[in-house]
């Protein structure tokens, strides 16, 4: 590739531009805005009608320039960014984006009425590479100055996923949390490049009637609460899709949609979330071919698979005795389970702001793995212990639910579930068929089970006549309050 060094009039920094494809330039540990001047004799006058828009591009460690070179890339500042926009001055947000219609519009009404530069934020939960592709051209055409990309899907399910399934946190009989677990890890990662790239403000396309909106806010305050937050649904005056579209074209900001609608969709490796069109109507049968993660459990194989969880301390280590990585371990059991129409669940749910809606989730790996850490604790705990957690998990889930994550308050139920799952440990033998999960085999070295005391043959430890003395003494304040009732 071939090069030209140029020499920048900033703190003595200079500049590397590479021929290729896509102009690149990168001005090493500092930011630097250049005049059109500079462009027009580098790259010729065409390249100079890009005012207000980036030269340089990265994806914030993915590419390999950005990987030799820790270089943030420069921009030319549009007037608007220069003195402030219509609603104040913001140096730099960081924006939560998809590439979706929401966000490409947030980018272009962000540098309007905030005057800021804008860097686009994805993160890598395991939605599939088909959503990541064509962002970078999505974000640049929207008019943001960068793009960072991170990989958090190993993060997503070690120190997220896996303490709500240690947990059992269920959110309302059904939910397995799906979208509330993904919100804290890619706000954080968020706080993370905000801090990285000098930022200060963070922003989001959640609306004003979900639960996102809280979930990724408490996370801005809990790690950084100097942090402005920009939440352009609660401000701007876009009311739905057709505005939406409509001031992306007056913007000239591409986006693939059209006005008709269609689901609204929320995927990560954990699950897929549908909400919208007639799935509004709680009483519509969801149409078949809405799934995406399952097949339909009449489809699925005639014959039933069986899988070998191996469980240490609460959480999932193996698939018939293969070791894997959480990330890994949970995309294989997706696909298993998928395949088998395990997972599915129609909920109509009480959102944190108050109103009920519905959704349709598909969670495959997770329905299994929910199961199998269940059966092995009705082995490994006992009554109490059993209980209390099941009552703690209801809690757990609540906060999880409510964006609570880094609560000191889930802290500390953490600790309590880790502590109680200290000798959750063997492997558990699921039967996967046509929807349905059913156990075959429970082991466990810390077994609480004793066959020699359970079987109906005679025991040493268990005396069958010690049941008469326990049963008189348990069925006391019953039999107290019967001789009360009759004056005895």
């Amino acid at each position: 590739m071939a090069q030209w060094h140029a020499a920048i009039p900033y703190s003595g920094n200079s500049a590397t531009v590479c021929a290729s494809d896509k102009a690149t330039l990168l001005i090493h540990d500092k930011i630097s805005c250049l005049k059109s001047s500079f462009v027009s004799q580098k790259f010729g006058a065409r390249l100079s009608c890009f005012h207000g828009y980036p030269i340089g591009w990265s994806h914030g460690g993915i590419t390999a320039e950005s990987r030799v070179r820790k270089g943030i890339q420069a921009v030319l500042p549009s007037d608007a960014e220069k003195g402030g926009g219509k609603r104040g001055k913001l140096n730099k947000v960081v924006l939560a984006y998809s590439g979706g219609l929401d966000t490409s519009v947030i980018v272009p009404w962000l540098r309007e009425n905030y005057g800021c530069e804008v860097v686009c934020f994805t993160a890598d939960v395991g939605q599939g590479l088909k959503e990541l592709e064509g962002l970078e051209e999505k974000a640049k055409a929207s008019g943001a100055c960068q793009l960072v990309v991170k990989d958090l899907q190993e993060e997503f399910v070690k120190d997220y996923i896996y303490p709500c399934l240690r947990a059992g946190a269920i959110y309302e009989r059904k939910y397995l949390l799906g979208t509330s677990m993904a919100r804290p890890v890619i706000a954080k990662a968020m706080v993370d490049v905000a801090k990285e790239v000098g930022a200060d403000a963070v922003s989001h396309g959640c609306t004003g009637k979900g639960n996102d909106q809280v979930r990724f806010e408490l996370t801005f305050f809990a790690l950084n609460p100097e942090l402005n937050v920009v939440a352009p649904w609660r401000e701007w005056d876009i009311t739905g899709r057709e505005d939406a579209i409509e001031y992306a074209k007056k913007h000239h900001v591409p986006v693939p949609v059209t006005k008709k609608s269609i689901y609204s969709r929320d995927r990560n490796l954990w699950h897929l979330s549908h909400e919208g069109d007639i799935l509004e109507d709680p009483a519509n049968e969801p149409k078949k071919d809405m799934y995406m993660m399952t097949v339909d459990p009449e489809d699925a194989p005639n014959q039933p698979e069986y899988v070998e969880i191996g469980i240490v301390s609460g959480l999932p280590v193996s698939i018939d005795g293969k070791k894997l990585s959480p990330a890994s371990l949970l995309s294989e059991l997706n696909e298993i389970g998928g395949r088998h129409g395990i997972g599915r669940a129609d909920l109509v749910e009480n959102r944190l702001v108050g109103m009920k809606s519905r959704g349709v989730y598909e969670t495959p790996g997770g329905t299994i793995l929910f199961t199998a850490v269940r059966e092995l604790e009705s082995l490994t705990l006992d009554r109490e212990s059993m209980q209390l957690k099941d009552s703690l998990a209801l809690k757990y889930a609540e906060l999880v639910y409510a964006g609570r994550w880094f609560d000191p308050l889930r802290e500390s139920m953490d600790s309590f579930m880790e502590k109680i799952t200290e000798t959750t440990t063997g492997s558990v033998v699921l039967k996967l068929y046509k929807g349905s999960v059913a156990v075959t085999s429970r082991k466990s070295p810390f077994s609480l089970y004793r066959q020699d005391i359970s079987s109906f043959e005679s025991s040493q430890i268990y005396d069958q006549a010690d049941a008469a003395g326990f049963i008189r003494l348990y069925g006391l304040p019953i039999r107290v309050r019967a001789m009360l009732n009759k004056d005895i």
